[in-house]
């Protein structure tokens, strides 16, 4: 606040937004996190360890990249599997894997959709000494930790407090630990790699974090237009007969909360002159209504290309024309870039334990994987159709051996 002669200014002060950096505070768009003390049990994810905490902010503030993370998950996490169904154990672990009555694909989209999110996702195996039975739990990546000595992960509902008390300690896969209940157990810890990171993996994403605050800030600069009846910014000059610099504080606190607005955008000038009432408001215009308009377009494409997405499969593109065979052309090439090099890693530790301690074959567990349209390469034959649907299916069947062409044209 300054003051010059009978004339106070107070500027109308609004909550600054950091953007987070590599290395630096998590507290993304205005988030107030408390700092937490550093914790010697575990390895620091983020500068004050709660680097997770500000993705997980980011991914519910930011449309597109959200609307990115749930549609990659989706497609990682498939339409479900094909497996062996006369495998008994099999079955049940595809059918439900842990007590909580979700299905294998609903347990792996939660893993997917953390690995996204996180570039780190975690899943606990519990068996017992016997190997009579195997169940799988996802756990939210923000609450787990990894252990100082490398060997365990820890796990908390709250790591800005500290963690002091009721943190639990699990060994990470391939090793298992007894539990209480007798009970063997482990966490798998998926995570990409990222060089200079070494216990912790990086999002995929990690450029973009700027362009999704880009995105963020642009969507609230709009609704803050809305929210002020699109009235414009100003300064707003009151004549009032004030005795001190108290007075001129209440009288800005009660302006601002009446007549600034969300954020407010009004600044307002006390001048001690009774005699004359020369109370105006003086209008400052601005015509950058495009230049924000092409800064957000330019952020969201940003967006798409730091997930190594495509932007007809974001539902970027559907203002310009639906056009099926691009998104069937964009869908092969996600399926063969992303798609598949994803489920294969998180399968990967899944098909260890299924032959290790359910001591089956998983040589016939695949995900389904179904394009956004229905519709189907005229070269695939009746039988890969069916497969591709999750349908029964067998290639020696002469029906099943003739192309879809030839069921179009026939």
């Amino acid at each position: 606040m300054t003051q010059n002669e009978n004339i106070t200014i107070v500027p109308l002060k609004s909550k600054s937004t950091r953007t987070f950096m590599t290395g630096g505070r998590t507290d993304l768009f205005g988030a107030d996190f408390k700092q937490n003390v550093q914790d010697k049990r575990c390895w620091n994810w983020g500068d004050d360890n709660l680097f997770p905490v500000g993705l997980a902010q980011m991914a519910r503030r930011s449309a597109t990249h959200r609307r990115i993370l749930n549609d990659k998950a989706d497609y990682i996490s498939g339409k479900g599997f094909v497996y062996d169904g006369e495998d008994q154990k099999l079955a049940e672990l595809v059918n439900m894997p842990n007590g909580s009555g979700e299905t294998l694909r609903q347990l792996l989209n939660k893993v997917a959709f953390d690995k996204c999110l996180f570039g780190n996702a975690f899943v606990e195996v519990v068996t017992d000494e016997r190997h009579s039975f195997m169940a799988l739990f996802h756990h939210d990546a923000t609450k787990c930790r990894l252990c100082r000595d490398n060997n365990h992960v820890l796990l908390h509902h709250d790591w800005k407090t500290g963690a002091a008390n009721n943190v639990k300690r699990l060994a990470k896969f391939p090793m298992f630990e007894r539990a209480d209940d007798g009970t063997l157990r482990s966490m798998i810890h998926y995570k990409d790699y990222e060089p200079m990171f070494e216990n912790y993996g990086v999002p995929p994403y990690i450029a973009g974090l700027n362009v999704s605050t880009i995105a963020y800030k642009t969507d609230r600069w709009n609704i803050s237009r809305l929210e002020n009846s699109f009235q414009p910014s100003g300064v707003m000059v009151l004549d009032a007969d004030l005795d001190n610099e108290e007075q001129a504080r209440e009288l800005m606190k009660t302006a601002e909360n009446k007549f600034a607005g969300k954020p407010g955008q009004v600044m307002f000038v006390v001048k001690n002159d009774t005699a004359n009432d020369r109370s105006q408001f003086i209008p400052m215009n601005s015509n950058n209504e495009a230049d924000w308009l092409d800064l957000h377009k330019q952020a969201t494409g940003d967006i798409v290309v730091a997930h190594s997405w495509f932007r007809s499969l974001s539902g970027l593109d559907y203002s310009n024309g639906f056009s099926a065979e691009r998104i069937l052309q964009e869908y092969e090439v996600a399926l063969n870039t992303v798609i598949l090099a994803e489920q294969e890693e998180l399968l990967d530790p899944i098909r260890k334990l299924i032959r290790d301690i359910l001591d089956c074959d998983d040589s016939s567990l695949e995900i389904i994987n179904r394009p956004p349209t229905k519709v189907r390469p005229e070269y695939m034959k009746v039988w890969e159709a069916r497969r591709a649907d999750g349908l029964d299916f067998d290639p020696e069947d002469e029906s099943q051996n003739i192309y879809l062409a030839q069921l179009k044209y026939k």
